[in-house]
């Protein structure tokens, strides 16, 4: 496994050094901050790979994406030429077979690049989207669609998120209704929030089977399928929303009215998607702190370099505690958040696999705190990086009013600080449920 992401990382340098001619590098010097103690060779491996793909594509390439709104297609197609958008799937179908903590890693090195949320969001559903498609789809689904999603062939979108019911996944509205006599399901309804769907081949798409006022309990009744996204197939519509950060990365209402999807599209039984969805939930929450993580430290260098190279009243501004200890303050927060992140990660890797003595709530808890930790952690970055920078933060050139626009994602995504805060107090202080 290891001498397979060596090739990737060897292809990765040999990338580096080709830089595409669109425009040239920022001139600011980048010094990794975080601590690397502690991380495996592989992971560290992972990082370095993806930093020299990453380094292909400078901070004027993502400012031009997203203040054009323009899809950062290129970016995408150098991550799958070497195989990173595999990096979690199985090898026996191109992927790298690796696990979640390199998975996270690689989320971390993309937001640290300078590519920030909007370069995570243009592969996260790829990298997280298709885990179920993975562990329950059929042999045919599999080799059919993961070596096409993972070489850049298909573009992968996740709709799940309904307008009328948000976090409630259990009272999704969606209804796929098989019909009689058929191997074809119509399905009606309509998403909101769902990332690429402009750009995208499949949608990993939950929707309901039964009705709820059908079923015993309200995890049943939901189903997950693989489907095409046929703009020229009737009952499909797809509408941009504008937004305030990531704009290089789409973001949709996906109406669905009588849209026809084979059978076949049907990832493991019927009514059972709910359970099935639930495998990666845990994990996308890693992956989510991972990209936070990358986000801060990113922001958290540029409030560094300005604060040694701005000169006021004779001196540094970074002299000034007033700028010095805030800065030092994110600093601790964000590596307290690497350590709860990386924690979560690894565990969520044993208990798929060598621990199965780990409880569901304990796994539960460490992927929901490390996710709420890093957001928080990343938006405290954010803020006083442009706060550090004075009027010039406010200036796209800096890079870092983007960035604080962006760590709203991870706050926000795909389950609120909120119902984190609601999690932690039922399962750990066992306080009475409040929603």
């Amino acid at each position: 496994m290891f001498r397979h992401i060596s090739r990737q990382v060897s292809r990765s340098k040999h990338v580096a050094n080709t830089r595409p001619p669109w425009r040239a590098f920022s001139s600011t010097t980048r010094r990794p901050l975080m601590d690397l103690t502690g991380f495996t060779d592989e992971q560290l491996t992972v990082r370095d790979a993806v930093a020299n793909i990453c380094a292909n594509f400078p901070n004027t390439y993502w400012q031009e994406c997203d203040q054009n709104e323009k899809d950062p297609k290129e970016f995408h197609a150098a991550l799958a030429k070497d195989g990173w958008l595999g990096i979690a799937l199985p090898e026996e179908f191109g992927g790298a077979g690796l696990g979640i903590p390199e998975a996270t890693m690689m989320m971390q090195a993309i937001t640290q690049s300078g590519a920030g949320m909007a370069g995570a969001q243009a592969i996260h559903a790829n990298v997280y989207a298709t885990q179920p498609l993975a562990k329950f789809g059929t042999e045919q689904q599999k080799e059919e669609t993961i070596p096409e999603i993972i070489n850049g062939t298909w573009r992968t979108c996740f709709g799940v998120t309904e307008p009328n019911t948000g976090l409630e996944t259990l009272k999704l509205k969606t209804l796929a209704t098989r019909k009689p006599n058929t191997d074809v399901y119509s399905v009606t309804g309509q998403k909101i929030w769902i990332t690429c769907a402009q750009v995208a081949s499949k949608m990993i798409l939950l929707a309901r089977t039964t009705p709820l006022e059908e079923v015993k309990k309200p995890t049943e009744g939901l189903s997950l399928f693989c489907i095409d996204l046929d703009r020229d197939h009737p009952g499909l519509d797809l509408r941009k929303i504008k937004k305030m950060g990531g704009r290089a990365v789409d973001a949709n209402e996906v109406f669905f009215d009588n849209y026809e999807i084979p059978a076949s599209t049907l990832i493991g039984q019927e009514n059972e998607g709910f359970r099935i969805i639930l495998h990666g939930m845990n994990a996308e929450r890693c992956l989510l702190a991972g990209e936070a993580l990358g986000l801060g430290y990113a922001a958290l260098e540029r409030a560094a370099e300005y604060a040694q190279e701005r000169v006021v009243f004779g001196r540094a501004i970074g002299q000034n505690q007033g700028i010095a200890h805030p800065l030092a303050d994110a600093y601790m927060k964000l590596e307290a958040a690497k350590l709860a992140t990386y924690h979560a990660a690894r565990m969520f890797d044993s208990s798929r696999t060598s621990d199965n003595t780990i409880p569901v709530h304990t796994l539960g808890v460490a992927c929901n705190s490390a996710k709420y930790l890093a957001a928080e952690a990343a938006f405290t970055a954010c803020e006083r990086a442009v706060l550090s920078h004075g009027g010039m933060g406010y200036a796209m050139e800096y890079d870092v009013e983007r960035y604080l626009r962006e760590c709203f994602v991870p706050r926000i995504a795909p389950v609120s600080r909120e119902m984190i805060l609601n999690y932690v107090s039922e399962k750990v202080l066992q306080l009475p449920r409040s929603y």
